[in-house]
């Protein structure tokens, strides 16, 4: 097939596009791949939903081989199916909510577990139907509150999500393992540096949880891995090492100082090491004080009087050295949502002294506490004394205080010792492309899906639900290919093989690319052909280069010499071939 480039529905910019900040944002509008719409919301030109199409396609090659089954839900969905699951409210304001002429609830499906267990249940009654596998690749909404990096967080996206009901857990163990070789196979077919880390199932639910980061510098996504194992995780999935509780009794009494302007922990420190305090016959560090950040923690639903969940103070205490990441707070609290607590609570409540506040007046007023598992019974703390510039040192967890619970909300830091025991985390950025979960049982239970077994018994079968970004795929070949020239689309997924471009005005040379492209085209090859014109050679150099197609073949001044020059936009490579030949070379060049 030939597409001419005069006949294209096709605009490049020279420009970036404003707000755009990261590569693939820029040069996917750019190359005229994606038009926006709305904040978060774009549009699939022909060249960018080629290749949306050919991503998909690999997509569904490998869900099909693992024997999984398409069909497709409405993105229009009922609000009783997520009212029965209890996500109606744990999604929060993530959902599209609407109403229709009539008064009833709709949202615009963000995830379709209760739609895919629905079906199972409507359908199959024996354990002779399973196990099943079925996937759907479709549009997703979610009302992201800061759309941003055009495709790589929108309000609409494409998504392949699938899930697997089997009759007993080691069913899904093997429909789990299946889908991670089937992603596996996809990314590596795409040419995508990726990590498989731990993960945490937020609202999805489930236990064993494992994501797909590609590796990218503009990546919103940390991720940990260690120097010395395999182990890799999301930050909010790693679970910090316990260190052994201490011995109480012997510790020297708590005692209060005036700390003045010591609102800060470097400041704090300062102070500790000009009066020369001392823990555990040490110097003080920042390690040494712990902070306590205070919170609003808001339980999703309602109370039996139905009533939203207030907000509640909620105290976090991590060590000096460390600030609190919100993601991973958000993460150890979901569904719940948090947020820091304003100058208005702190006006409200006379107790929290801002830049003084200690765990002995958040207990003494009933307000919660959770500490970083650090904080262990006999662990000796500088801390706020709940009063302008005043701190405790020698503050005891177990003895002078004791939190409610514990939680994984301080940042990890590299070189932290690694979760298995084994070297040291360093840190990296990614963005997420895939993830899949071990989720239970926990959706055909709350729909009350039963199933005879073979004794003819009544069980419950558990589920995988397995989840790759699609649309967000394209861009992330586009932040881990592009060049400074332009974008470099692997073959697998370029919207077409070979670009083609006329480079002089000489009569033959036309006539020579356009005989090149039939053939090519007659040989099973997609072809661009940049016949403009009247455009300069200059300008569809730029334009090929932009577009990325992995080929670029240029007819021009060396075709008198019976000569075409071949650059492959994925290695850089410049190569003069013989036009005679030119069509088997170009094959071979292609790997075809």
């Amino acid at each position: 097939m030939i597409t001419r480039m005069s006949h294209l529905f096709l605009r490049t910019l020279r420009d970036d596009p404003a707000g755009a900040e990261v590569p693939s944002h820029k040069l996917l509008i750019r190359a005229g791949y994606i038009r926006r719409a709305a904040p978060g919301i774009y549009s699939w030109l022909p060249l960018g939903l080629r290749v949306l199409r050919r991503v998909e396609d690999i997509v569904r090659r490998e869900m099909n081989a693992i024997g999984a089954q398409e069909l497709a839900f409405p993105a229009l969905l009922p609000r009783e199916a997520y009212e029965n699951s209890g996500r109606w409210n744990e999604f929060g304001d993530g959902l599209f909510r609407l109403k229709d002429r009539k008064g009833a609830d709709y949202l615009l499906g963000p995830t379709h577990e209760e739609m895919f267990t629905s079906v199972v249940k409507s359908e199959f009654t024996s354990y002779k139907d399973f196990p099943v596998t079925l996937y759907q690749i479709q549009n997703k909404y979610r009302d992201e509150e800061r759309p941003r990096a055009g495709i790589l967080r929108g309000r609409e996206f494409v998504m392949k999500d699938s899930y697997s009901f089997n009759m007993d857990d080691a069913g899904l163990e093997e429909s789990y393992q299946n889908h991670r070789a089937a992603y596996q196979r996809i990314f590596d077919t795409l040419g995508i540096e990726y990590a498989i880390c731990f993960a945490t199932s937020g609202a999805m639910g489930g236990s064993a949880s494992e994501e797909f980061l590609a590796i990218a510098e503009n990546g919103e996504d940390t991720f940990v891995r260690s120097t010395s194992s395999g182990y890799a995780a999301n930050v909010e999935a790693v679970v910090t090492p316990v260190p052994d509780a201490r011995p109480i009794e012997g510790q020297p009494e708590a005692t209060e100082y005036d700390t003045p302007d010591s609102e800060t922990i470097e400041t704090l420190v300062n102070w500790a090491r000009q009066e020369d305090i001392r823990l555990d016959g040490r110097v003080v560090e920042a390690a040494d004080t712990l902070k306590c950040i205070i919170t609003k923690v808001t339980q999703p639903g309602c109370d039996d009087e139905g009533n939203a969940y207030q907000p509640e103070l909620t105290g976090i205490l991590v060590p000096g050295n460390r600030e609190v990441d919100m993601k991973r707070l958000e993460a150890s609290l979901d569904p719940a949502t948090v947020e820091l607590a304003s100058e208005e609570d702190f006006e409200n409540n006379e107790f929290l002294v801002k830049g003084y506040v200690g765990p002995r007046a958040l207990a003494a007023n009933g307000v919660r506490i959770l500490a970083d598992p650090r904080v262990v019974d006999g662990s000796s703390w500088i801390t706020g004394a709940d009063a302008k510039n005043r701190h405790v040192v020698g503050l005891v967890a177990g003895r002078d205080f004791t939190p409610d619970g514990f939680i994984e909300a301080a940042e990890i830091l590299e070189g932290d010792p690694a979760p298995d025991g084994q070297g040291s985390l360093t840190l990296s950025r990614g963005i997420e492309i895939g993830h899949i979960f071990q989720l239970g049982r926990k959706y055909t239970e709350a729909y009350d899906v039963q199933i005879l077994d073979e004794n003819g018994k009544r069980t419950v079968p558990t589920m995988g639900s397995y989840g790759i970004g699609v649309s967000r795929l394209i861009a992330v070949i586009a932040e881990q290919m592009h060049d400074d020239k332009g974008l470099r689309w692997p073959t697998a997924v370029a919207p077409f093989d070979v670009h083609v471009v006329i480079a002089n005005k000489d009569a033959a040379a036309a006539e020579a690319a356009e005989n090149l492209s039939e053939k090519l085209s007659t040989a099973g090859v997609e072809v661009l052909f940049d016949e403009r014109p009247k455009v300069s050679p200059g300008v569809k150099f730029k334009d090929a280069e932009l577009l990325g197609m992995p080929l670029v073949v240029i007819v021009g001044r060396g075709f008198a010499d019976g000569k075409v020059e071949v650059r492959n936009r994925l290695t850089g490579e410049t190569t003069e071939i013989d036009y005679e030949t030119a069509v088997q070379t170009i094959q071979e060049m292609r790997g075809a």
